[in-house]
């Protein structure tokens, strides 16, 4: 009995990851990686030739890898999903110990370290954010992340307001909802943040969405109302920026 008990033990171990990976995420990261001069090219050849493949062999759900459309920082963010906070932890031990990587890692960095900083942001969808897509477009798209910032106790009334309007509005005026998020609760600024991403077909469709958005009467009057005690966000309370799917992204 002890014997089959530990082949099973040792069974259900091997399959754990992919288990994990068939698993709706729950538990997301947002991760941006700031390339040294001249490293960006090599870094994408990593991700896309090793890093993605061994991020799902460890029970990492690989989402959409961006880069700016303005990008003189040099960065790659990213997103990854994860059944919950400890399988993350656990899934990142098991990719750093694996000798796959760490040959890769010794290969890619003999003429220097790709990777000056790594920033992380751990989230939490909200509510009203859509199961996060799987399927890309047709043809290819632009994707805009959205920060706001609320005045104190205000994130509440922010998220009533997009979950009964400024959601539904959106897709009206052809602006697609991929992902509404919270910061993980105890982060710096999680009870004044939300942060999500939109999809569009370019600069300008999604300059005109915004701007019929913008003159709907619905819109204005749930702002009206939303906005009866105060402002909402604080002043030059949104962050805008407009990423591009990689080659190598699963969401396009």
């Amino acid at each position: 009995m002890n014997s089959i008990k530990i082949i099973s033990t040792a069974l259900l171990l091997s399959i754990a990851p992919l288990i994990f990976a068939d698993e709706a995420p729950t538990y997301f990261e947002l991760r941006t990686y700031h390339a040294n001069e001249g490293k960006l090219d090599e870094l994408h050849a990593r991700f896309r030739d090793h890093t993605v493949a061994l991020f799902k062999k460890h029970g990492m759900t690989n989402l959409v890898y961006w880069t700016p459309v303005d990008n003189e920082a040099n960065t790659l963010v990213y997103l990854l999903g994860y059944p919950d906070k400890e399988a993350r932890k656990d899934s990142w031990q098991a990719f750093r110990d694996d000798p796959e990587w760490q040959a890769v890692y010794a290969d890619s960095t003999k003429e220097g370290k790709l990777v000056a900083k790594v920033d992380s942001v751990f989230l939490n969808p909200t509510d009203y954010s859509p199961d996060f897509p799987t399927e890309s477009a047709k043809d290819p798209r632009l994707f805009e992340m959205r920060r706001y910032t609320t005045n104190p106790d205000k994130l509440d009334a922010l998220d009533a307001r997009f979950r009964d309007h400024t959601v539904g509005l959106f897709e009206k005026h052809g602006l697609t909802n991929v992902a509404y998020f919270h910061l993980e609760d105890g982060r710096d600024a999680s009870e004044t943040t939300l942060l999500y991403f939109l999809a569009i077909n370019d600069e300008d469709t999604r300059n005109a969405g915004f701007k019929a958005f913008s003159q709907d009467p619905k819109w204005k009057a749930a702002r009206d109302e939303s906005e009866k005690d105060g402002k909402l966000l604080i002043k030059g309370g949104v962050e805008s920026t407009f990423l591009t799917p990689t080659d190598y992204s699963p969401l396009q």
